[in-house]
């Protein structure tokens, strides 16, 4: 079993107690960690906390719904052969195909000299088949290139972080393979506590007014895309760079810059309507 290192959180991420202990467990036990969660509740930055803390390179393998497995692991270049055979003017030894393959980010990780934070984005894009398939190299540590017949084997067993934003439902045996936590969105107690890492001098004023008016924001009836905390963090760093504004502004229902909050036209347009309402009164 790898050695383990201890994951305590990191400067830029705010950790609950229970989200430190399924981490650390988890790369004890040498088992992918799965997070869910709506989308600006932290699972992405996770990766980039632990791999950040522990010192650890960090892979992001994005999920495409049209992504095959072998992908992930290995590319053949048959286009650069066939040029390098046809013009003869590469280093490289045409009859050697090695010279063609190229890792892809699990194979990056596997091959890696040291051990890696292997992040595996939206895993509920992909299909049934190449999830399955996907956990049983990872179970296993290995797979095959076939062109070359050559079995690449894990030199260091990478922390495995997968995250879903629950779009569609995992298999069985998948969610069997891991260990699983879900982060809920956080509370505005939380949410003070992550604005100040961002903003370690915020105004008192500014952070309450942003705060009470953010999730107030988020209870709109009807939105699609109900504001995350990366666009929390956003529109205090956008009110903050506005020499001309006050915070006293959030308190009489003036909210301005909306367009950071809400990125879908019909949200932007009923947060207007809401907003032009509340400071008629």
């Amino acid at each position: 079993m790898t050695e383990v290192c201890r994951f305590s959180g990191d400067t830029r991420y705010v950790l609950d107690d229970e989200l430190a202990k399924i981490v650390n467990i988890s790369m004890s036990l040498e088992m992918p960690l799965l997070l869910k969660g709506e989308p600006g509740t932290g699972k992405t930055m996770l990766a980039h906390a632990i791999a950040n803390s522990l010192s650890m390179p960090l892979l992001t393998l994005n999920v495409k719904s049209s992504m095959k497995l072998v992908d992930c692991l290995y590319q053949y270049d048959t286009l650069t052969r066939l040029n390098d055979s046809r013009f003869g003017d590469s280093s490289r030894n045409v009859s050697n195909i090695e010279e063609y393959i190229r890792m892809g980010k699990i194979g990056q990780a596997f091959t890696a000299d040291h051990r890696t934070v292997l992040l595996i984005d939206e895993i509920d894009k992909a299909d049934t088949d190449f999830q399955d398939d996907m956990l049983d190299v990872l179970d296993q540590m290995e797979f095959d290139i076939i062109e070359v017949d050559k079995t690449v084997c894990a030199r260091h067993r990478p922390v495995i972080i997968i995250t879903s934003n629950a779009k569609k439902d995992l298999s069985d045996p998948f969610l069997g393979r891991c260990n699983f936590h879900h982060i809920a969105f956080p509370d505005p107690k939380m949410m003070r506590k992550i604005v100040k890492v961002h903003f370690p001098d915020i105004a008192e004023k500014l952070m309450d007014g942003a705060i009470s008016v953010f999730y107030n924001l988020r209870e709109l009836d009807g939105v699609e895309k109900k504001p995350a905390t990366r666009e929390l963090i956003n529109w205090i760093r956008a009110l903050s760079a506005d020499p001309d504004f006050k915070p006293r502004a959030l308190e009489d229902g003036d909210v301005p810059y909306l367009g950071v909050l809400f990125k879908k036209s019909p949200d932007f347009a009923k947060a207007q309507v809401t907003t032009r309402k509340k400071n008629r009164f």
